[in-house]
């Protein structure tokens, strides 16, 4: 893998996709889509944890979209990078953290509506749930190891 000098500060262009903490942007945008269409697909109660675990999912897949464009086209030069993707990512992880257990907490307390009628869409629901706990626990992982990796980068430059 590539790494970083520093003269050159971040990686730009394709050389993103050879350097060891900017290869986590695709599974990270996989795996947040995954959060995403997952709860969106479920039954959405209790609002408040749900609507957490959204808004965090929309919103961590609109910031690496954005940043991944950033670091693509180049606009990541400035000396200040460096500190700031260490940040993004870190803020990313733990509110990926915070969704993930509110997440898990809901999905635990639905387990006992799929003895329910209509048992079908229940369980359906259930399961939907259950692979939205597994995604975003893998989200907050990568999102954890892109921070790493970028704070080690941010040390090094």
């Amino acid at each position: 893998m590539a790494s970083t000098t520093s003269g050159d500060v971040l990686p730009t262009g394709g050389r993103i996709f050879t350097s060891i903490p900017d290869l986590f942007f695709i599974p990270e945008f996989v795996f947040g889509g995954l959060v995403w269409i997952l709860v969106a697909s479920t039954y959405v109660s209790p609002d408040n944890p749900q609507g957490w675990v959204m808004f965090v999912s929309v919103f961590c897949f609109v910031m690496t979209t954005l940043w991944f464009f950033i670091f693509l086209c180049g606009a990541n030069q400035s000396s200040i990078w460096p500190a700031l993707d260490t940040g993004y990512h870190f803020v990313a992880a733990v509110f990926y953290l915070g969704a993930s257990v509110a997440l898990a907490i809901v999905t635990i307390g639905k387990a006992a509506l799929t003895i329910l009628p209509p048992v079908d869409e229940n369980l359906k629901f259930y399961r939907l749930d259950i692979a939205a706990v597994v995604m975003s626990y893998v989200a907050t992982l990568l999102y954890f190891l892109h921070a790493i990796f970028s704070a080690i980068r941010w040390k090094r430059s």
